[in-house]
């Protein structure tokens, strides 16, 4: 079986070469050496979505074709039912035969898998990294998606490499650990569990 996904992020070439890179490490360390999903940065959100519905219409057999976005907003109720949520925040509507294991949610962005690993933004950022300024570890994935960002910008806004969208961000993404995620996001345990099942 083959597997393929279609990340949401990169808006130019460049980053999208390096939004590959900063999954395929962080996949890499889940365990699943040998049986790296096949990864396309996608861009925005919308396009990850049309190119994933393109994967999921032409897929052979049991072949497993997915998106990972960010939910934008935290998800409400059971989050397995990716595409309840999709509907109802983005009017979404999941593709014939398309299954919940199919979506996999960065809850509510990139930006809190990052927050969740402090040990690695400790090692990336340096002395200068005012940890006091993150919000704490506990109910990470309920909440807002600019806040989080906003918190990153500006615990590392006095380090040489001020956090951003890009470049910053993935070169980061690329150094965080799995185990870390687990211990505080139920999203990235789900993300875990499913890609080991289908990889």
């Amino acid at each position: 079986m083959n597997a393929h996904l279609y990340i949401e992020g990169g808006e130019s070439k460049e980053d999208q070469i390096r939004c590959r890179e900063g999954f395929s490490n962080l996949i890499t360390k889940m365990g699943l050496v040998g049986r790296m999903p096949r990864l396309s940065a996608c861009g925005g959100r919308g396009s990850a979505f049309d190119d994933f519905k393109t994967a999921h219409a032409n897929r052979k057999g049991h072949d497993y074709v997915a998106m990972l976005v960010d939910s934008e907003d935290p998800v409400v109720g059971d989050i397995e039912k990716t595409w309840v949520h999709l509907k109802r925040r983005d009017n979404w509507d999941k593709p014939n035969g398309a299954e919940d294991d199919q979506v996999l949610f960065m809850t509510t962005c990139m930006e809190t898998w990052i927050v969740a690993d402090r040990s690695t933004l400790s090692e990336h950022y340096g002395h200068k990294l005012q940890l006091k300024a993150l919000p704490p570890l506990d109910n990470l994935e309920s909440r807002n998606r600019h806040e989080l960002h906003d918190a990153l910008v500006h615990a590392s806004r006095n380090c040489s490499n001020t956090y951003s969208k890009g470049k910053r961000s993935f070169e980061v993404l690329a150094k965080i650990a799995p185990d870390e995620l687990k211990l505080y996001l139920p999203s990235f345990v789900r993300i875990d569990r499913i890609l080991k099942e289908k990889c």
